[in-house]
């Protein structure tokens, strides 16, 4: 059932088993899981089905360094399917070796490893809309009758592979799409809902609630829940947890200090120049599997490789020449570079970085197109037909360049640092809540690591004889800072692990702290590993749902009690017959 939380009356109670706050990836994800439970759920969302500019305006903070970070309130969306309504869908599980603890990594290591993530995998892939659990060349590709290219042809390599595959997602508004299932369910989600304040509950330390929460206009209920999940962001986690106090006065799960510490994004960025003439073949587009999945190969460090060059996590793609410089002379580009004020900022920012401007550089884009108006219509017409237009959509731009000279895409991993972080600012937005302030930051280790995976990949292209990789190494810092911290990758803002004094959870997303308050999301990584991080999410958040009817037992936590918050408040279930 869907509720409205202006139609609530002000001071009501509502009761649950369960409350999430956050109707993203995660929280979506545990509400459909939990439908057959027996719980009693509430998904909290703050937004509506559609974009809301005023409650857009709540994600509003500050940012230390605008070259290094983008606003607070962009790359990420407060309405119903939260970010799942921008993203791009590529998906790709962790590897093993992100698990690991690693003496060359300071502060790696989860709790869990791969194994504890692989059953819940296939049913996020099912959830993301991406097929089939299947990511080398070799499982989603078993048939002759439809085989998977090599990327590149005659490249044998020990230390760089190339036969895993990123899979891609429609991209999946989960919003959209499982808006009418949630609907009809058992499940009361209940929009224009915020949650403000999660209290201590007097003489029992260990538990919160109930929740405190607001409309947009102030109207404020509480949520008497058993437990309670954030599932809002690894942004607006952190902001959640520090401003409610908590026992320690710091925070809520903040004794230590560590809330909103060791905030971590993906090194991405496109450098240098591949010569691929020396191959027998090369492939850099997508094949589609026999269930209609867009895939696509790229080159990744092995673990091994890793080990022995001391480096994160790393995959690179063949990618076309930078948009704005108008010296490629390719007309699909240039009329990506004319399109530019229609494209969304996220987007924006990613393929055109800090690009030239003028009235010359516009010419010479306008004379791209109209000299190479042949292969510029037909990309018009395919990104109509099978972007604009399709349910499924093409994942983005390829171009072939004709003399096989390729710029590199690269996709890192990025340290733990503990000086990278979210805390508070002292802005308060229209609910009196305090807004964030943003301190992402990178180490010279990062750059270090990147600088040693490409050289490492610059040896292995020459060793093999299919080209030559060249480069600038002094321009690697430079270039994997361009576009700054990765957008929409909020990660490790409430990591998990053993220690309380260096984590915020436990391996089943418990606070340190609080027997009934739980974090689903990105957050909670301890490392960032290579992949995108959603697929990654929704396996996560399909374990917690299957601990909280389990091993932790909701259902058998204490209620809170009962508290007024306005004057002739009532208590109500709002139940599903209402």
């Amino acid at each position: 059932m869907i509720l409205d939380a202006h139609d609530i009356p002000s001071g009501t109670e509502l009761q649950a088993d369960l409350c999430i706050a956050g109707a993203g990836a995660a929280g979506i994800t545990l509400a459909l899981a939990l439908e057959a439970s027996g719980l009693d759920v509430i998904l909290l969302e703050s937004g509506s089905d559609v974009a809301e500019p005023a409650i857009q305006r709540l994600y509003t903070g500050t940012v230390e360094d605008a070259r290094l970070h983008p606003p607070a309130e962009s790359y990420r969306v407060r309405r119903f399917g939260g970010s799942t309504t921008l993203w791009g869908g590529r998906c790709m599980p962790l590897d093993a070796i992100d698990f690991e603890p690693r003496d060359y990594i300071a502060h790696s290591g989860w709790p869990i490893g791969l194994d504890a993530l692989t059953p819940w995998y296939s049913q996020a892939n099912a959830l993301c809309e991406a097929g089939e659990f299947a990511y080398t060349a070799e499982q989603a590709f078993p048939n002759a009758s439809n085989p998977s290219r090599p990327m590149i042809g005659n490249f044998d390599s020990d230390v760089f592979s190339t036969n895993t595959l990123e899979r891609f997602s429609c991209p999946t508004n989960f919003g959209d799409r499982y808006r009418a299932r949630l609907a009809k369910g058992r499940v009361r989600v209940v929009q224009h809902a915020n949650l403000c304040h999660l209290p201590t509950q007097q003489g029992t330390p260990r538990l919160v609630g109930p929740a405190q929460v607001k409309t947009l206009d102030g109207k404020p209920f509480t949520v008497a829940a058993r437990a309670y999940v954030l599932a809002a962001g690894g942004l607006e986690i952190p902001r959640l947890l520090l401003n409610s106090p908590g026992v320690s006065g710091r925070g809520l799960g903040n004794a230590h200090d560590v809330v909103g510490r060791y905030y971590m994004s993906h090194l991405a960025g496109t450098i240098g120049t591949i010569d691929l003439s020396g191959a027998t073949s090369v492939w850099h587009g997508y094949d589609v599997s026999d269930d209609g999945i867009y895939c696509r190969r790229r080159l990744a460090l092995r673990p091994d490789a890793q080990r022995a060059l001391h480096a994160g996590n790393f995959i690179a793609r063949l990618h076309h020449p930078r948009i704005p410089d108008a010296g490629h002379g390719n007309g699909i580009l240039s009329a990506l570079y004319l399109a530019r004020p229609i494209v969304p900022y996220e987007y924006a920012k990613r393929l055109y970085g800090d690009a030239p401007g003028g009235i010359g550089n516009w010419l010479a884009h306008a004379r791209n197109v109209i000299v190479d108006a042949p292969n510029t219509v037909r990309f018009l017409t395919h990104w109509a037909m099978r972007r604009t237009l399709a349910t499924r959509k093409f994942p983005s731009v390829i171009v072939r360049p004709a003399n096989l000279r390729f710029s590199l895409d690269f996709h890192a991993e990025q340290v733990p640092y503990e000086n990278s972080r979210v805390t508070l600012g002292n802005e308060r937005d229209a609910l009196g809540m305090r807004r964030i302030h943003i301190d992402w930051r990178y180490t010279p280790q990062d750059v270090s690591s990147v600088t040693r995976a490409l050289a490492a990949l610059a040896q292995e292209i020459e060793r093999t004889g299919v080209g030559h990789f060249s480069y600038d190494p002094a321009e690697v810092e430079a270039e994997m800072t361009r576009y700054g911290a990765y957008g929409g990758h909020h990660i490790g803002t409430a990591r998990m692990g053993d220690d309380p004094a260096t984590s915020v959870v436990d391996a089943n997303g418990r606070l340190h702290e609080a027997d009934n308050v739980f974090i689903a999301g990105a957050a909670v990584f301890p490392t960032s590993g290579q992949a995108n991080p959603t697929l990654s999410i929704v396996a996560l958040a399909l374990r917690m749902a299957a601990h909280l009817q389990g091993p932790a037992n909701v259902a058998a936590l204490p209620a809170p009690a009962a508290t007024a918050i306005a004057s002739g408040s009532a208590s109500s279930s709002l139940s599903h017959s209402q």
